[in-house]
């Protein structure tokens, strides 16, 4: 039986040589991710109702953009490898090494949308519900990254379009980085954005945040049946994943928000704060 393969491309995982310095795709991708998102929540908080001023979304950037680079570099030195950077603290920064968890980045960006919010006095549950809309781009463009890279390939596979990834062992495994992107990415963000349109659903804040949490829970899950498992980690519990079992408790917070908060009165069209 012959078993068809494609040969990963060779892709320079550095998109620009500048002296000393590279830039890499996967900076791009964090970079495009973070300015298309910015430029798509400016039209969203424009419908109504209206609960935030575009100078307050211009300054909440800042603090969304450090939870997301924080709390995506500690959720992987916690969830993936506590041993290996409690034994040498100093690569915990070296970021260009690689090493990034979105349900750190998740916990990072919680962690700014409460502070942000109550500092500003906006609710935040409206403030969620425009960062889980916007989400889906950055997650299509970190997958994309990912693939460039030739890096979170998946399981052995003799499906036509297998690719056989350099640093593996050669056999024809699952482009799973483009099934996430696609997943995670351009599925995700045409359904939230089909909702994010519902001025019912917009009225009743954290239902698209539960939207976002629940339709990533189930694209991450369903992924990670064609990923190849951390080789650090292997299968945690049975046949399940890390990154499926992380994914458990956003599948059910996100439908416990969706029924919750259809119930909530609907948001009043206050001014611009």
């Amino acid at each position: 039986m012959i078993t068809l393969s494609l040969l990963f491309p060779d892709f320079d995982p550095v998109a620009v040589h500048l002296g000393p310095f590279a830039i890499r795709w996967y900076a791009l991708a964090y970079i495009a991710g973070i300015l298309l998102g910015w430029r798509y929540a400016l039209r969203l908080i424009d419908q109504k109702p209206r609960f935030m001023s575009r100078v307050a979304l211009d300054d909440f950037i800042v603090w969304v953009t450090l939870g997301i680079i924080l709390g995506g570099r500690l959720g992987y030195v916690l969830f993936y490898k506590p041993s290996a950077y409690l034994a040498d603290p100093w690569e915990i920064p070296k970021l260009y090494h690689g090493g990034m968890s979105f349900h750190g980045g998740l916990l990072g960006v919680t962690a700014a949308i409460l502070l942000f919010a109550r500092k500003r006095a906006i609710p935040v549950l409206a403030l969620s519900d425009v960062v889980a809309a916007v989400a889906p781009i950055g997650l299509f463009f970190g997958r994309i990254a990912n693939f460039i890279n030739g890096e979170l390939y998946g399981r052995v596979t003799d499906v036509p379009w297998g690719m056989i990834f350099p640093h593996s062992d050669g056999l024809p495994r699952h482009p799973s980085q483009l099934y996430e992107a696609t997943f995670e990415g351009l599925i995700l963000f045409c359904v939230m954005t089909w909702f994010a349109r519902r001025r019912d659903w917009r009225e009743r804040p954290g239902r698209l945040t539960g939207l976002f949490l629940a339709g990533y829970a189930v694209a991450r899950m369903s992924g990670e049946l064609f990923r190849e498992p951390d080789s650090f980690l292997g299968f945690i519990v049975g046949p399940f994943t890390m990154g499926q079992l992380l994914s458990l408790p956003l599948l059910i917070a996100g439908i416990w928000l969706i029924v919750a908060c259809a119930r909530r009165k609907p948001l009043p069209d206050a001014p611009a704060a």
